[in-house]
C-alpha cells in the first residue's frame, strides 16, 4: 500500500495495513458518527482527523453519520454546526452523509428477528428495577420476571410498543444474553425504549427508538464499515457490538477498535458539562471563545491547520492521558507566525506628546506585514506629534531590569524614531495621565547615525490617526488543571475574560472582516470577532506570544 512514509505509524494503521495485505479488505471504510446533541469539541477533532485521515491515506472512504436515536436531545442546529466544523477542519464526506434514522425500519426488523430467535424479550421492570436486578461488578444479576415470555407474546408486546399503546418507561425491549456475565454490559441490555417525542427527520412515525449500542453496530454493518474506530470507554461494549452482529447480520462484520480519547488540561470534554455551562450562562454560547468547541476555537482565532497538526502530534494511543494545553497553543503559534499579518495595537493607551515634532504634521513610516513571508509586503503607518504607547511600557521609578520608557530614558519606536521622556503629567490623584518627550529626527527607521544604542523597542499608534477598538483577553475557562475534579463551577477561572474598551489599533484596520487574524506586535495573536463592525471593531486574543511549551521542550 502506497502510504506517505512521513506519517507516523500506530496500532490502528498496523491493523489496517495487515487487513489490506492479507486481502481481508480490498478497500477500507471508516466513519465519524457524532450524536447531534451538542457542538463538536477539540476531542472530536482527534476522531475526525483520525477517521478521515485513514480513509484519505489508504484511498478509502469515510462516512459522516449522525447517530440520531434520541429525539429529546437532538436539534437541527447541532447537525448543521457539525457539518460546518468537519468542513472547516478540511475534510469532506462527499456523497457519504448518513443518519441512523435512515435505518429505523431495518433496525426494527432486526429487533423482531432477535425476538423470533428467542434472544430478546419485552420487559416491564422500571429503570430503577432494571439497574437493581443487574447486580454489581462483584455480584451477578438476577433474571427479570418477564425474561421467559414466549416468542409470540414478545412479538405482540413489541408491536404494541411500536403502536403507542404503552406509556414511556413502562416497557422496554431487552436482549437475552447472560445475567451472570462478568461484563455488566452483557446482562440483558436494553435495545429499545418508548419515547413519545417527534423526531427531526421521521416526524411522528416512531414512538419507540433503538438504543445507541443496538443502533451503532448495525448502522456500521449496513454501511459496510470495515474499521469502527471509537474511544476507550466503548471497550466494555465491544462484546455486545459483536454479539448483536453475530445474531442478525451476515459476515463480514466491522471490526471495533478503541483508542484513547483526548483529555486536555484546564478543559472539560463532556458535552453534558459543556451544555451546563451554556444553559447556566457561564459562557455566552457554544461558540464562546473560552469553550473547547470547534466553533469556540474558530471564533477565538484557531486555525484548522493548527488543530490538524496538534492531532497528529499527540498521536493515537491505547492509554488515556492528559495533554498539556500549551502544546495546542504551540501548534497554533507555529502556524500563525507564518501566516498572520503584523500590526500595531495599544491595549491600555498612555498618550505621549512629542514636543519637538511639528504640530499638524503627519508622515508615514514603512512597516513589514510578515517577516516570514516576503510576499506579504509592507504597509504605511501614520506617525504624528501625539501617539499612544502601552501603559505597561512606562514606569516612573523603574526596577533594575526594566528597560522600557522612564523619565530621562530613550527608547526606539517600532519602524519610527528614538524618543526620550522629558516630563510626566499627573492627575489630581497622582496617576500618570500623559508623557512629554522629544524625538531625534536622525533616527528614522530605528538606528542612530552616531551609533548609540537603546535597550527597548516599543509599539505605538498615532493618537488621531488610529481607530478605537474593544479587545477581549481570554484565558483558561478553568483555574484547575483537571476541572473534572470537584465541583465544576467552583473550578472556574474568575479571570478567564477581561474586556478592554479603550484600545487603539492602526488606521489600516478599518476594513478588517470577522475571522481575520493578526499578530499585534509584542502582544500576541488576535482575531476579528463576529461582533465586530466597521463602527465598532472587536478583537479576541487568540494566544499570547509567550510559548511555555517551547520553553519546556528546550529544558
Amino acid at each position: 500500500m502506497d502510504v506517505n512514509a512521513n506519517i507516523p505509524s500506530n496500532f490502528i494503521r498496523n491493523i489496517i495495513e495487515q487487513d489490506l495485505s492479507t486481502g481481508k479488505h480490498k478497500k477500507i471504510v471508516t466513519r465519524f458518527p457524532p450524536e447531534p446533541n451538542g457542538y463538536l469539541h477539540i476531542g472530536h477533532a482527534k476522531s475526525i482527523c483520525l477517521n478521515f485521515g485513514l480513509a484519505r491515506d489508504y484511498q478509502g472512504t469515510c462516512h459522516l453519520r449522525f447517530d440520531d436515536t434520541n429525539p429529546e436531545k437532538e436539534e437541527v442546529e447541532y447537525i448543521e454546526s457539525i457539518q460546518e466544523d468537519v468542513r472547516w477542519l478540511g475534510f469532506d464526506w462527499g456523497e457519504h452523509l448518513y443518519f441512523a434514522s435512515d435505518y429505523f425500519d431495518q433496525l426494527y426488523h432486526y429487533a423482531v428477528e432477535l425476538i423470533k430467535q428467542g434472544k430478546a424479550y419485552v420487559c416491564e421492570l422500571s429503570g430503577d428495577e432494571i439497574r437493581e436486578y443487574r447486580g454489581t461488578l462483584t455480584q451477578p444479576g438476577k433474571d427479570s420476571p418477564y425474561r421467559n415470555r414466549s416468542v409470540e407474546e414478545n412479538l405482540e408486546l413489541f408491536e404494541r410498543m411500536r403502536n403507542g399503546e404503552f406509556e414511556e418507561g413502562s416497557h422496554v425491549l431487552r436482549a437475552k444474553i447472560d445475567m451472570a456475565s462478568p461484563n455488566v454490559v452483557m446482562r440483558d441490555p436494553v435495545l429499545y425504549r418508548i419515547k413519545k417525542v417527534p423526531h427531526h427527520r421521521t416526524g411522528d412515525k416512531w414512538c419507540i427508538y433503538p438504543m445507541y449500542d443496538f443502533t451503532h453496530c448495525l448502522s456500521d454493518a449496513i454501511e459496510g464499515i470495515t474499521h469502527s474506530i471509537c474511544t476507550l470507554e466503548f471497550e466494555n461494549n465491544r462484546p455486545l457490538y459483536e454479539w448483536i452482529l453475530e445474531q442478525v447480520f451476515p459476515e463480514p462484520h466491522p471490526q471495533q477498535i478503541e483508542f484513547a480519547r483526548l483529555n486536555l488540561s484546564y478543559t472539560v470534554m463532556s458535552k453534558r458539562k459543556l451544555l451546563q455551562l451554556v444553559e447556566q450562562g457561564v459562557v455566552s454560547g457554544w461558540d464562546d471563545p473560552r469553550m473547547p468547541t470547534l466553533a469556540g476555537l474558530r471564533r477565538r482565532g484557531f486555525t484548522p491547520a493548527a488543530i490538524r497538526d496538534f492531532c497528529e502530534r499527540i498521536g493515537v494511543a491505547k492509554a488515556n492521558s492528559i495533554v498539556d494545553y500549551a502544546l495546542l497553543e504551540h501548534c497554533l503559534r507555529e502556524d500563525l507566525n507564518m501566516t498572520a499579518k503584523r500590526t500595531m495595537a495599544v491595549l491600555r493607551p498612555l498618550k505621549v506628546v512629542i514636543e519637538n515634532y511639528p504640530e499638524g504634521q503627519v508622515e508615514y513610516v514603512e512597516a513589514v506585514n510578515n517577516p516570514n513571508d516576503p510576499d506579504a509586503g509592507t504597509r504605511l503607518v501614520p506617525f504624528a506629534r501625539e501617539i499612544f504607547i502601552e501603559r505597561d511600557d512606562f514606569m516612573v521609578d523603574p526596577p533594575k531590569k526594566f528597560f522600557r520608557l522612564a523619565p530621562g530614558r530613550e527608547v526606539r519606536l517600532r519602524f519610527a524614531y528614538f524618543i526620550k521622556c522629558t516630563d510626566v503629567i499627573y492627575d489630581d490623584e497622582g496617576n500618570v495621565v500623559e508623557l512629554r518627550a522629544v524625538y531625534d529626527p536622525e533616527t528614522k527607521g530605528g538606528s542612530a547615525p552616531d551609533g548609540r544604542k537603546v535597550k527597548a523597542t516599543l509599539h505605538w499608534v498615532a493618537a488621531e490617526h488610529s481607530l478605537p477598538a474593544e479587545v477581549r483577553l481570554y484565558d483558561h475557562l478553568f483555574a484547575k488543571e483537571d476541572p473534572n475534579e470537584g465541583d465544576l463551577l467552583e473550578n472556574l477561572n474568575p479571570a478567564s475574560l477581561e474586556i478592554l474598551t479603550d484600545a487603539r489599533v492602526e488606521v489600516n484596520m478599518q476594513d478588517v472582516q470577522p475571522g481575520e487574524k493578526f499578530q499585534f506586535e509584542r502582544l500576541g495573536y488576535f482575531c476579528v470577532d463576529l461582533d465586530s463592525t466597521p463602527e465598532r471593531l472587536v478583537f479576541n486574543r487568540t494566544v499570547p506570544l509567550r510559548d511555555t511549551w517551547a520553553k519546556l521542550q528546550r529544558k
